[in-house]
């Protein structure tokens, strides 16, 4: 559903619905985006770890249960910042250009961020943290031979793309003590002494809120994009958050996964007759399991990354206390993705993912290895499978798939001035496309028809200031795509398959059947057939491509 380019008149009708505004006032605007993280991993949405940050703003605002991210870092993030489907932006896979327009790896001209569209209206902007929506990445490592390099490029770095100032990485993934292709604003900077990146993030975003904060005003506003590594492999987190959880999985993976269950019943995250999903396929159970210690020390670090994440929101929290903004601040939490399964082994080619060195030129530990625990510097490891279906709680498979434990994102909406009723949950069907019409409509900004020349696509999104208002709305159908993925969903049913020429389309009721247990395709034939055809229309539509075996 395409939403109306009017969207600035709700500065009037938001007054009218919250008298304690005024129609000029707008509010600053946090987009805090975790990677990697599972549906249950926060203390809010059922998960063990310690998260009194996060929880105190979903208990302060609102719990969005049935919120979806489109699988993958890249799509997600693209998805994210534009309002568009990915294919639409030009990122319908990863950052490799696959040489057709939906698939080129880069933003294309044809959307506009975030950024550039409230920065139009006046707002002041920033990000710090993770890009990862341009294949123009450069060569920071010497290693790289010139056949590896994407030569320079800065046209869609976050200074190109409407932030004022950034501090983070123009690249994906990579190490917390030395991250590859870390810049501040359009120059590459080394990490000093004592880095860790996840701290370096938080910092960096509360020192521009102070700043920012300082001098806002009703006629100058702020936006930041905070954008978390953590906890996205490898595995690296600082020894005194890692102590903290010693000993905490040695119950292992099942036991964890069940506890986790009970507590989101409990709190209301999920109806008491929901079916957990069944142990991951080719998982051992934990009473099978050799190297239980190594296993467990591998959660540990999990959990501590996301820990130390949830601390450095609190200094960004603070950071807005301090400054007087926290009450006219909307904050955003989501993540990108679910839980990720890849296995890290050492034949993973050199990269600026996955580096051979240290800082100080040193090998790397590259690939698990249970007779090394994972944490520090010289090792580069994953949770793999075996804890990623924990993270994801109670859903099936794992980032990538558009399976619910791929797609499923717990959203926090924040918003003390501007949310009605506060402290709830709400079952309200939500994408990541979603976002930016949000944005639009609580910032008053335009959404252009024409940027810097080029026609925009309008957006696909729907607003989710109704909700912030109590109120509900039937959600337009929504599709997914990523490497041969695919899904679709129409009110309570959702169409879904996996990769492969052989794989056949699933049918499941949402509403009866979340954890995707009752596969209803042949028991509702006509359903299926008519879901099927939508989303060719809708893959057509966008720009999706059946690479099949090419």
């Amino acid at each position: 559903m395409n939403i109306s380019r009017s969207l600035p008149l709700f500065a009037a009708f938001f007054a009218l619905a919250f008298g304690h505004l005024s129609a000029q006032q707008r509010p600053n605007i946090l987009l805090i985006m975790a990677d990697d993280m599972g549906y249950s991993d926060m203390g809010s949405f059922g998960g063990e770890i310690e998260t009194p940050n996060l929880d105190r703003l979903a208990e302060g605002g609102i719990k969005f249960t049935q919120f979806y991210n489109a699988a993958r870092c890249c799509p997600t993030r693209a998805s994210l910042l534009t309002g568009l489907y990915p294919h639409q932006a030009g990122m319908g896979g990863m950052t490799n250009d696959r040489g057709v327009a939906s698939y080129r790896g880069d933003l294309n001209r044809q959307c506009v961020t975030i950024a550039e569209t409230v920065k139009a209206s006046g707002y002041r902007t920033f990000m710090s943290g993770k890009w990862h929506v341009t294949k123009h990445v450069d060569g920071w490592r010497t290693w790289l031979t010139p056949e590896q390099k994407i030569y320079l490029s800065k046209e869609n770095w976050p200074l190109q793309r409407g932030f004022d100032t950034f501090f983070g990485t123009i690249h994906g993934a990579g190490s917390y003590y030395d991250p590859a292709t870390l810049t501040q604003n359009n120059t590459p900077v080394s990490p000093g002494e004592n880095f860790y990146y996840t701290d370096a993030i938080s910092d960096h975003a509360a020192e521009q809120i102070r700043t920012l904060g300082a001098s806002a005003s009703e006629n100058a506003p702020f936006f930041g994009y905070i954008a978390y590594t953590a906890p996205h492999w490898p595995l690296h987190a600082l020894p005194e958050d890692i102590a903290k959880y010693k000993g905490k999985y040695d119950a292992g993976w099942d036991r964890l996964r069940e506890e986790r269950m009970e507590r989101m019943v409990k709190s209301g995250i999920i109806p008491a007759d929901w079916t957990l999903s069944p142990r991951g396929p080719k998982i051992d159970s934990w009473e099978t399991t050799e190297h239980k210690a190594w296993w467990a020390a591998c959660m540990e670090v999990y959990a501590a990354m996301v820990d130390r994440m949830d601390q450095g929101i609190g200094k960004i929290i603070r950071a807005l206390e301090e400054t007087g903004q926290l009450e006219h601040t909307l904050i955003l939490f989501l993540q990108d993705n679910g839980g990720c399964h890849e296995v890290l082994t050492d034949r993973w080619p050199r990269s600026l993912h996955f580096p051979a060195f240290q800082r100080d030129g040193s090998p790397l530990l590259r690939g698990n290895d249970v007779q090394v625990m994972p944490g520090p510097e010289a090792t580069y490891m994953s949770y793999s499978a075996e804890w990623a279906q924990v993270s994801n709680t109670p859903f099936r498979l794992y980032k990538h798939y558009v399976h619910e434990g791929g797609i499923a994102t717990p959203l926090i909406a924040f918003w003390p001035k501007g949310i009605r009723n506060p402290s709830r949950i709400s079952r309200q069907l939500g994408h990541i496309i979603d976002i930016m019409p949000t944005i639009v409509d609580v910032s008053g900004a335009r959404y252009p028809d024409v940027y810097r020349g080029e026609t925009i696509l309008p957006m696909e999104g729907q607003s989710l200031v109704p909700v912030f208002q109590n109120q509900s709305f039937v959600h337009a159908p929504i599709g997914w795509e990523h490497e041969g993925n695919r899904g679709f969903r129409e009110g309570k049913w959702k169409l879904v398959a996996t990769k492969g020429p052989e794989a056949a389309w699933e049918l499941y009721d949402m509403e009866a059947d979340r954890t995707e247990m009752r596969n209803l395709a042949t028991v509702h034939p006509d359903i299926t057939a008519s879901l099927v055809q939508k989303y060719t229309e809708w893959a057509n539509r966008v720009g999706v491509v059946d690479w099949g075996n090419r």
